[in-house]
């Protein structure tokens, strides 16, 4: 199993790129690595070659830059490269921490969407708590890959969210929950009121209505179907939720004097649990689904763990044939025609 790394891409690239690979590579001997990047650079952060092959580039994607343009103008940049080491079968999957817009530029341009699939979405596996429910995970789609999106693009994206909760989370029947700005049916502007209705009419998605952001993550849905502004406008809201807590949780033990302190320490496997569930690095990267093979683009912020993680998910999408599987069920003129209901209402 070979994959396809753009070493430059990311806050700090390529060093912990590199440390990530490595610590990936140690935990998984069965993968080899294509670094692609500034030779230079990547020789003096690689401590040990075994399994990885350096391929030098002389061009690198800004994260500031226009993707397209940056994408057809810079053919010898890293994320170029390794989306075409994919495309021509000398790599299984394309991984990179880069400029988003050129990852998945290259994703739909150079690597190729499946047949049915008008836009991949940014597909996230998020953690879930309830004392409810039992649900740990769930599948949220897209993240960020569209800003604007039809009512098509949305159904499309439950079918993609089906079919990866079955296949990655082993649930057979996964409900489906459209984010929204109140649970009721004529919640929200006219897309995701047609949106509502064109899933609420499938009768093979096992829809359960809308779902608002402040409850995204309490288990209501085992996938959670969005536009890519909403997405990612919503997930960057709850991260930012998630780090002010941890901030003002440190504040108050730190500044609560002995009592608040000794608390800490009785509650510091419980803090450390916690955190471990919800740190992004935790749950690898987003998944951009609808393509031919995986690419998966990581936070640009990631260190070596998220690097390690992220390329245990890859490894674990190559094993399982999860790609090649969507493909195949895509391809299949049923679920085309399904797909399709939606058509009418663009």
């Amino acid at each position: 199993m070979k994959i396809a790394v753009d070493a430059m891409g990311g806050d700090n690239a390529p060093k912990e790129i590199i440390l990530g690979v490595e610590q990936a590579r140690d935990l998984y001997p069965e993968l080899e690595f294509l670094l692609y990047g500034d030779e230079t650079q990547l020789k003096s952060f690689l401590t040990d070659s075994n399994h990885i092959k350096v391929i030098p580039t002389t061009e690198m994607i800004e994260m500031g830059e226009e993707p397209v343009r940056a994408i057809r103008s810079k053919k010898d940049s890293s994320i170029v490269r390794a989306a075409n080491a994919v495309k021509d079968g000398e790599a299984d999957a394309f991984f990179s921490a880069g400029n988003t817009g050129a990852v998945l530029a290259a994703g739909l341009f150079i690597v190729g969407r499946i047949k049915g699939i008008d836009r991949p979405g940014l597909t996230s596996i998020l953690p879930a708590a309830h004392p409810d429910t039992d649900k740990q995970k769930f599948v949220y789609l897209d993240t960020g890959a569209n800003a604007e999106s039809k009512e098509k693009n949305l159904v499309q994206y439950a079918y993609l969210g089906k079919f990866y909760a079955q296949k990655v989370l082993g649930i057979e029947n996964p409900t489906i929950a459209l984010l929204n700005n109140g649970e009721e049916a004529d919640k929200g502007d006219r897309l995701h009121k047609a949106v509502w209705q064109l899933l609420d009419d499938a009768d093979d998605l096992n829809f359960v209505g809308n779902v608002e952001s402040s409850a995204m993550l309490m288990g209501k849905a085992d996938v959670v179907v969005t536009d890519g502004w909403t997405g990612n406008a919503a997930l960057k809201a709850t991260e930012g939720t998630a780090k002010t807590m941890l901030a003002l949780i440190k504040d108050g033990i730190m500044n609560g004097g002995l009592r608040a302190k000794l608390g800490y320490l009785l509650l510091k496997p419980v803090f450390s649990t916690v955190g471990k569930g919800m740190a992004t690095s935790t749950h690898g990267g987003a998944v951009l689904l609808g393509l031919k093979a995986p690419v998966v683009k990581t936070h640009g912020s990631s260190n070596a763990e998220a690097v390690k993680n992220t390329i245990g998910q890859i490894k674990a999408m190559i094993e399982s044939q999860v790609i090649s599987q969507a493909v195949e069920y895509f391809n299949n003129q049923e679920v085309l025609e399904k797909m399709d209901k939606s058509n009418e209402n663009d």
